[in-house]
C-alpha cells in the first residue's frame, strides 16, 4: 500500500528547490475550448522526480517557416550553445541579427504522468497514461494545492489516484495564445479505473520523465 502522505513531502521538497526528441504519442494533446480530466501520477519508487523540470527554446525557422520547439542543455546542468549565441547576438550583432536573436523564447516547463480520465477530443485516450507538459501556469496551480492557499483541501490528495483529486486542465484563448489560468482541482472521489493491475500498476506503468528527452 502506497502511503500518500509520506510521498506528498517528497514531490514538495523536490519541487520547492527546482524552479531533443521525444515520442510524441506519450503526450497528452490539449485544443483550445476543451477540458480535459487527468490524475496525477506519483513516483512511487523515487518521488523527488514525480515532475520533470527543463527548459526549452522556441522559434519559428527562417529558412523553412517551420516552428522549432528545441530542449535546452541547461536542463541537464550543461552549456546551452543557443542560450548563448542569442545573448551574443542581442548585444553585439547587427538590427537583422537581433531582431532574429528576439524571436527564440527561452521557455521553463514541467512534465508528470497523468492517468487520463477524460480526452473529450480523443477518447481513445481515456484509461490511459500520458505525460503533461506544462508551463508557469500550470506550475503555479499545481505548487498552490500542494503548499499555498488550496493546501488544505488539496494537499496529498492530488496524487492519490485511486481516491484523490482530478485535475481539470482547461485551456481557453487569450490573444494568439492558450490560456490555462482557469484549470483546477476537484473535491476528493473514487476513481473507477478498469486499467489492468489497478492502481499499483498505473505507478509501475509510468513513464521514466529522465529518458523522454535525449540530449
Amino acid at each position: 500500500m502506497t502511503n500518500i502522505a509520506t510521498l506528498f513531502d517528497s514531490i514538495k521538497d523536490s519541487m520547492e528547490k527546482t524552479t531533443g526528441q521525444s515520442n510524441r504519442g506519450q503526450f497528452l494533446r490539449t485544443e483550445v475550448g476543451n477540458t480535459y480530466t487527468v490524475r496525477l501520477i506519483p513516483n512511487v519508487k523515487d518521488p523527488a522526480k514525480t515532475f520533470f523540470h527543463y527548459y526549452t527554446h522556441g522559434w519559428t525557422s527562417f529558412a523553412t517557416g517551420q516552428y522549432i520547439n528545441q530542449i535546452s542543455p541547461n536542463t541537464w546542468g550543461e552549456r546551452d550553445p543557443i542560450a548563448e549565441a542569442r545573448y551574443r547576438l542581442s548585444k553585439t550583432g547587427s538590427e537583422e541579427e537581433k531582431s532574429k536573436a528576439a524571436a527564440i523564447m527561452r521557455r521553463e516547463n514541467w512534465m508528470v504522468n497523468v492517468y487520463v480520465v477524460n480526452d473529450p477530443v480523443n477518447p481513445d485516450n481515456n484509461g490511459t497514461i500520458k505525460l503533461l507538459r506544462f508551463g508557469r501556469q500550470l506550475h503555479k496551480i499545481i505548487m498552490d494545492a500542494m503548499q499555498g492557499e488550496e493546501a488544505e483541501d488539496f494537499g496529498p490528495r492530488i496524487f492519490d489516484v485511486a481516491n484523490g483529486c482530478d485535475f481539470r486542465v482547461k485551456v481557453e484563448k487569450q490573444g494568439d495564445y492558450p490560456t490555462y489560468v482557469s484549470s483546477k482541482f476537484g473535491l476528493p472521489k473514487t476513481l473507477n479505473t478498469e486499467y489492468q493491475g489497478g492502481v499499483e500498476a498505473i505507478h509501475n506503468d509510468a513513464h521514466d520523465l529522465e529518458s523522454v528527452f535525449t540530449v
